[in-house]
């Protein structure tokens, strides 16, 4: 047995310890990234699924009692509506949290001149979009994405920073978020982390288990507390306590949570 073998059996030691506890919370929420947590990446953003696997534990989570599942993605709701595909007593969360579905019901606010923002930025970017093969743009309610995981890598690298240039994100106050190919500008300033304490607060949790796998995670992990739950789904830095290797991992991870929250509902152990 070697030292990574010792420290992968301390590491899931300690991961199965903490769901352990997780399942004994009174009201729990799961908040969960989509795209390479649940589902593996895929070139076109629209054709990409959960694994049935963790559709299944979504779904078993989503039966239980004082338990809620929630999707926060920095997709645009209509698009995480369609690649979820998940019953209304789902919650959802658009846009790093500009957009947010309860009860079947989705809230957005933008004023005219937000609005009027928005439009611009589109129009700036798709002109930028239209000089490289393999680039383009995603519109979103509060912005827009810069997509070029299909771009060489020069130009991808080219539209990156003639983007910045000519948004003038700085001087026109653009949030800025990069991620995996793909850079998102929005006129409002919205987080994975807030959108976490959100809904903490809307569900009236008791502790919390965040998974994600992007950059734009790390601020739903940093929103988590003393007896939640972080679960960072494949390599990067990240401040999550726990780290599997991909959505599949991620999938026995919940559907296990599934089973030990099911167990100690059904004996009156929560």
């Amino acid at each position: 047995m070697t030292s990574s073998d010792v420290a992968d059996g301390a590491a899931a030691g300690a991961l199965a310890s903490d769901l352990e506890q997780l399942a004994a919370a009174r009201r729990l929420l799961v908040a969960l990234d989509f795209d390479g947590t649940l589902a593996p990446e895929v070139d076109r953003p629209d054709d990409a699924r959960a694994l049935p696997e963790a559709r299944a534990a979504v779904l078993a989570l989503l039966d239980l009692p004082d338990t809620w599942v929630a999707m926060i993605s920095g997709r645009a709701m209509a698009s995480l509506e369609h690649v979820t595909q998940l019953p209304e007593t789902a919650l959802l969360v658009g846009s790093h949290g500009v957009e947010v579905r309860h009860d079947g019901v989705t809230e957005v606010a933008l004023d005219a001149a937000e609005r009027s923002r928005v439009a611009d930025l589109g129009s700036t970017l798709q002109s930028i979009a239209d000089a490289f093969d393999g680039v383009w743009v995603e519109a979103k309610p509060a912005g827009h994405a810069l997509h070029v995981r299909l771009a060489n890598e020069a130009d991808a690298a080219e539209a990156e920073s003639r983007a910045l240039a000519e948004t003038g994100a700085e001087e026109n106050g653009l949030t800025v978020r990069r991620g995996k190919n793909i850079v998102e500008f929005s006129v409002r300033d919205t987080t994975k982390g807030e959108a976490v304490r959100m809904l903490r607060t809307l569900v009236e949790a008791d502790a919390v288990l965040f998974a994600g796998d992007d950059v734009t995670d790390e601020d739903g992990f940093a929103a988590l507390r003393s007896g939640d739950l972080g679960l960072k789904s494949g390599p990067g830095e990240t401040a999550a306590a726990h780290r599997v290797a991909g959505p599949a991992e991620v999938a026995r991870v919940l559907a296990r949570l599934a089973e030990l929250r099911s167990k100690k509902s059904s004996t009156g152990g929560r």
